[in-house]
């Protein structure tokens, strides 16, 4: 098991970006969360293996349809062991 953080730059609010990214973790088996930040990127924790997680990335570097997605920057983090994946609606959990 490993932990990234993934921030995601560009067009990524307001399209459904935190919803896909949960449907998409939920389908990969990836354990998490995510959330807008407020200069209009999104942020995410992410832990399953090696493969899993890159093919997660591949995912967030395009994202949902009507996402652009400008820049994707990835850094590695302590592991939290999450139980599931969840949206974050506010800011008040993080």
């Amino acid at each position: 098991m490993k932990h990234i953080n993934i921030k995601v730059i560009g067009k990524v609010q307001g399209v459904f970006f935190r919803a896909s990214t949960k449907a998409v973790a939920d389908q990969m088996g990836v354990k998490g969360k995510v959330k807008n930040e407020k200069d209009g990127s999104v942020l995410i924790e992410a832990e399953a293996d090696a493969i899993s997680l890159d093919m997660f990335v591949e995912w967030c570097r395009k994202g949902p349809e009507k996402s652009v997605v400008e820049q994707v920057l990835i850094e590695d983090g302590e592991l939290q062991h999450y139980t599931n994946f969840v949206v974050i609606k506010k800011n008040l959990l993080w």
